[in-house]
């Protein structure tokens, strides 16, 4: 007997997401997106301007795992939740496009949590030891202090750190935008297909 088994395409093709599924779908989705806006627009710069330097150092080095972990999980379950209702062989255009888009956000999402956040991460954990050692990382704001550029250019193993966090932070914010840009696209998919408020 050849042929696909009666309703075992069901669920793929037929059925239209549960409620439940399009809250689940909703919650991941402006959770993620909500959180990258906080951290990225209002906690960095308000807690990078306030504290100091090393104190905000510490605060990230401790939350932005939680952060990228949980956007990754929610890019996800984005992606999961969106394929799962739209099986390839049905997609139109648009579908196609929101399918491609959950992708790069879950890819940048991972190379973030994996690699560029954690590497980010351990550099600055590297140069608060040897600015300790040199009695820095008290002042408080977002510019680099004239004592830490003076360390830059005595202290070859400070200079090469502090060009390894520029490579790598760029990278970071680069992905982190990526996913901002990618669940606002979302965002704006979902709310073109509201019916009502």
């Amino acid at each position: 007997m050849e042929g696909p088994i009666p309703g075992q395409e069901t669920m793929l093709t037929d059925t239209e997401p549960s409620n439940t599924v399009k809250l689940l779908h909703l919650v991941f989705l402006s959770t993620s997106w909500g959180m990258q806006l906080w951290v990225t627009f209002v906690a960095g710069f308000v807690m990078g301007s306030r504290l100091p330097r090393h104190t905000y150092g510490f605060i990230q080095h401790e939350l932005f795992p939680y952060y990228f972990h949980i956007g990754s999980a929610c890019a996800f379950l984005n992606l999961t939740l969106f394929a799962m209702y739209h099986p390839s062989e049905t997609l139109s255009d648009e579908q196609t496009t929101q399918i491609i888009i959950f992708f790069v956000c879950v890819a940048a999402s991972v190379l973030n949590t994996q690699w560029f956040g954690q590497a980010t991460s351990d550099i600055v954990a590297d140069m608060h030891l040897i600015e300790r050692s040199h009695g820095l990382g008290q002042e408080v704001g977002l510019f680099t202090s004239q004592s830490c550029k003076q360390l830059r250019a005595s202290n070859p193993s400070y200079r090469q750190l502090s060009g390894q966090l520029t490579l790598y932070h760029a990278l970071s914010s680069l992905c982190n935008l990526c996913c901002i840009a990618c669940n606002g696209w979302s965002l704006y998919y979902v709310a073109a297909r509201l019916s009502a408020l």
